[in-house]
C-alpha cells in the first residue's frame, strides 16, 4: 500500500475514542490560545484579507471570539442570534479560503449574515444594527462589496449564483460563485428548480453549500463522513475517477457498472444520489462548526472548481445557538429576540407590553373558530411561530398543516382543500404572498374558491426593513377579481372581520400590522361592504370647509384623533374591496375636502380605490382630495414609529399634512 493509500486508511474500531480525545485536546488548546493572546484575535481581523495567513489554532481562537462578539453585539441591538451562531465557522473557513469578494459568496435568507458582515468590514457598525440609518440585518449590495446579491427571502441563492458563475464564463473570469443555503430553504421549488438547471452546465464553477441545522452527527459518524468528505473532495480521488473515466469509455457497460458501484457506495452513507442526479458532485456531510474538516475540503474543492470539473454541493451539518447554552436548548426562542441580557437569557422581564399583538388575535380566532367547526383547515408556508398557528398545531395536529418554505405550494394546497369542501385559512405574512401571486389568481380567485388569507405584517415592519416591509398588498390584491379585501384596525375588529371571511363563499383576504394590537371595544357592527363612521363634524350654517377623513387599518386610530381636535369627519372604511360607493357618494356631496390614510403604498392602494369611484360620479363640485400612505420608494429598517413619521404616517405627520392641505 503506497503513501496516499495510507492516507485514507481510518480505524473505526476506535473512532469514537480518537474523536473524544481529539475534541478534548481542541478544547484545551483552546483555552491555551485565548490565554496566551491577550491581543484578540478579533481585533486584528477587518476584512477577510487579514486571515488569509492565519494557522487553524488563530483561526479556532477568532471563532471563539467572533461567536462572543455576536452573542453580546445582538443582545443589545435585537436581530437574528441562533443562526448566527451557528455558521461562524463555516464563515471563517469560507473567507479563509476563497478570493471574496472576487469569488461571489450569497447567503440564502441572510438572516445568518453577521458574521461575515462582522469580517467584512462592518465590526464597528455592529451596534447600528437593524436601527435608523444603521447597517441591514441582510445582505445588501449597496452596503458592501463582499454582499454580492441582496437576500431576505428564501431559496433564491442558487439562482443568483449560478446566474454570476455563468456570466464568469462568459466574461472569461475565474472567479468561483458559492451560494450558502439552510435545510428549510431547500423545502422550496425554486432552490430545486436552480438546481435542475445548474446541473446540467459541467463546467459551472458553483459551489452550494448546504448548512443543515437540523440534525445531528454522532461522532462515530461525524468522523466517518469527515474522512469521506476529504477523500471525495481529495485530488487523488478526483484524479482516479476521471482516469477511470477515460479508460473506460471504451468499454460502456463497465462504466455504467463502475458508476452504478461508485453511487452505491456513496448512497450507503450518504444522501449523495439525490444530489448527484442534478448533476452536482455531492461531499459531506461533515461537521460544520469543525475547522479541521471544513478548511481542507473547502481547500479541495476551491481545486476542483479550478479544474474545471463543474457544480459541488457541500453538505455541511451545524447547529443553531452554537456556543450559547440557552439558544441551543431553544434556537426557536431565541432566533431573532429583541434585546436581551445575555447572562440572564430572554425572561419576561423584557417584554414591553401585556397587550396582545395582531398574531395573538389571530391565533385565539382560529382556535375558536376551529372549535365550531371541524372544516377548518390552517395553511402556512413554515411561518408557524410567526403567524400564530403555534397553539392551533397542538390543538388541531390533524388540521394543521405547514407547507415548508413553499408559498406557491401552501396557496395552490389551499385551493385543493377548498374544492373539497374545506374552510381553508392561509396564514402568511404580506410580502410572501407576492411570491404566490401567480397561484393566488389562477389557482384561488379565477375558480373562486373559498380561501381565507389572513395577512400578517401589513404595512412597515422596522427593523426587518424593506425586504420584510407589507406595503403592496392592497395595491396587488385590490385588482384581483372574485377577491374581497378588509383592513382591520384593532383586536376585536381583526377577530370580526375574520368571522365575517369565514361566512362569505368566496377568497377574502384580511390584513394586520405586526406589532401590539389596539383594544377598543366600541366597535360598530361589521356590515359586508359597509364602512364604519366613528366621528361626525359639527358644522355650522357658514362653515366653507367641510372636512372628511377616510381611513384604512391603522390609520384610523391616529385619524380620529385628528378628527376630533380639527373638527372633521372619520370613517373607518374597513373594506378596500367591495370599496363602501354609497358612503363616498354621500362624502363628495356633503364635504368640500376629503382625505384618504393607508398604511400601504399610495400607488393603486386603498385611496386610489377611492378615487376610482370618486371619478365616477357625475357632480357640479367635485371635493378636493388628498392622498396619504407610502411613497413610491423602498423604505429602509428602523423603529416602526420613527418610520412612520419620517413619512408623514403618525399623528402629528397626518395632522400636519392635513392642515397644510386645507390652508
Amino acid at each position: 500500500m503506497n503513501n496516499s493509500a495510507l492516507k485514507y486508511t481510518i480505524n473505526l474500531t476506535n473512532m469514537t475514542d480518537m474523536t473524544d480525545a481529539c475534541q478534548n485536546l481542541e478544547e484545551i488548546e483552546n483555552m491555551q490560545t485565548n490565554t496566551d493572546n491577550k491581543i484578540s484575535v478579533l481585533n486584528s481581523v477587518n476584512f477577510p484579507a487579514d486571515l488569509k495567513d492565519f494557522n487553524i489554532d488563530k483561526l479556532k481562537a477568532l471563532s471563539m471570539e467572533l461567536r462572543d462578539f455576536i452573542l453580546e453585539s445582538v443582545s443589545k441591538t435585537g436581530g437574528h442570534l441562533s443562526s448566527n451562531l451557528g455558521t461562524v465557522e463555516l464563515t471563517i473557513a469560507i473567507h479563509h479560503i476563497f478570493n471574496t469578494p472576487y469569488d461571489r459568496l450569497i447567503w440564502d435568507v441572510g438572516h445568518q449574515s453577521y458574521p461575515h458582515k462582522i469580517l467584512t468590514g462592518r465590526k464597528d457598525k455592529m451596534h447600528t444594527l437593524r436601527q435608523l440609518d444603521g447597517i441591514s440585518g441582510f445582505p445588501k449590495r449597496s452596503e458592501s462589496e463582499y454582499d454580492a446579491f441582496g437576500t431576505a427571502h428564501s431559496s433564491t441563492s442558487i439562482s443568483a449564483a449560478m446566474g454570476m458563475a455563468k456570466a464568469s464564463q462568459i466574461k472569461k473570469e475565474k472567479r468561483i460563485s458559492i451560494a450558502v443555503i439552510g435545510d428549510g430553504a431547500m423545502s422550496a421549488g425554486m432552490a430545486f428548480e436552480a438546481m435542475n438547471n445548474a446541473g446540467a452546465d459541467k463546467g459551472l464553477p458553483l459551489l452550494v453549500i448546504l448548512n443543515d441545522n437540523d440534525m445531528s452527527i454522532s461522532p462515530a459518524v461525524g468522523a466517518l463522513n469527515k474522512y469521506l468528505a476529504r477523500l471525495l473532495s481529495g485530488k487523488f480521488y478526483a484524479a482516479t475517477k476521471k482516469g477511470l473515466n477515460k479508460v473506460l469509455k471504451v468499454a460502456p457497460p463497465v462504466l455504467e457498472l463502475a458508476k452504478k458501484v461508485e453511487e452505491h457506495a456513496k448512497g450507503m452513507i450518504t444522501p449523495a444520489t439525490l444530489f448527484e442526479e442534478f448533476g452536482f458532485n455531492y461531499i459531506g456531510p461533515i461537521d460544520g462548526h469543525d475547522l479541521n474538516a471544513l478548511i481542507p475540503t473547502l481547500r479541495n474543492i476551491q481545486h476542483i472548481i479550478q479544474q474545471g470539473q463543474g457544480p459541488q454541493f457541500l453538505h455541511i451539518v451545524t447547529k443553531k445557538g452554537q456556543g450559547y447554552k440557552l439558544a441551543e436548548a431553544d434556537p426557536i426562542l431565541y432566533h431573532g429576540p429583541g434585546k436581551f441580557n445575555p447572562h440572564e437569557g430572554i425572561t419576561s422581564n423584557y417584554s414591553v407590553s401585556s397587550n396582545k399583538t395582531y398574531t395573538q388575535i389571530f391565533s385565539d380566532w382560529v382556535c375558536k373558530k376551529a372549535a365550531e367547526d371541524n372544516k377548518l383547515i390552517a395553511v402556512t408556508p413554515a411561518m408557524r411561530e410567526g403567524s400564530g398557528l403555534v397553539e392551533f398545531e397542538k390543538q388541531y395536529p390533524d388540521r394543521y398543516f405547514d407547507a415548508g418554505i413553499a408559498e406557491q405550494h401552501s396557496v395552490t394546497f389551499a385551493a385543493g382543500l377548498a374544492c373539497e369542501g374545506l374552510k381553508p385559512v392561509v396564514a402568511i405574512y404580506s410580502t410572501f404572498l407576492q411570491r404566490a401571486y401567480d397561484q393566488l389568481i389562477h389557482d384561488v380567485t379565477l375558480q373562486n374558491l373559498p380561501v381565507i388569507f389572513a395577512i400578517d405584517r401589513a404595512g412597515l415592519v422596522g427593523a426587518d426593513g424593506a425586504t420584510h416591509a407589507g406595503n403592496y398588498d392592497l395595491a396587488y390584491l385590490r385588482c384581483i377579481p372574485n377577491l374581497s379585501l378588509l383592513a382591520a384596525s384593532n383586536a376585536q375588529e381583526l377577530s370580526d372581520m375574520l368571522d365575517i371571511a369565514y361566512a362569505q363563499n368566496n377568497p377574502v383576504a384580511v390584513r394586520y400590522p405586526r406589532g401590539n394590537a389596539i383594544i377598543d371595544n366600541n366597535n360598530q357592527k361589521i356590515i359586508w361592504g359597509k364602512s364604519s363612521i366613528l366621528y361626525t363634524a359639527n358644522f355650522e350654517d357658514n362653515t366653507q370647509v367641510k372636512t372628511a377623513i377616510l381611513a384604512f387599518g391603522s390609520m384610523v386610530n391616529p385619524c380620529l384623533n385628528i378628527g376630533k381636535r380639527i373638527n372633521a369627519t372619520v370613517v373607518n372604511m374597513r373594506f378596500i374591496k367591495p370599496i363602501d360607493k354609497e358612503l363616498i357618494k354621500d362624502i363628495c356631496k356633503d364635504y368640500t375636502h376629503v382625505i384618504m390614510a393607508e398604511e400601504g403604498c399610495l400607488m393603486g392602494g386603498a385611496g386610489s380605490a377611492c378615487l376610482e369611484e370618486i371619478s365616477k360620479l357625475k357632480l357640479k363640485n367635485i371635493p378636493k382630495t388628498l392622498l396619504l400612505g407610502l411613497p413610491d420608494e423602498y423604505i429602509d429598517h428602523g423603529d416602526t414609529a420613527k418610520l412612520l413619521a419620517l413619512n408623514g404616517l403618525d399623528e402629528n405627520g397626518i395632522y400636519s399634512s392635513i392642515q397644510d392641505f386645507i390652508n
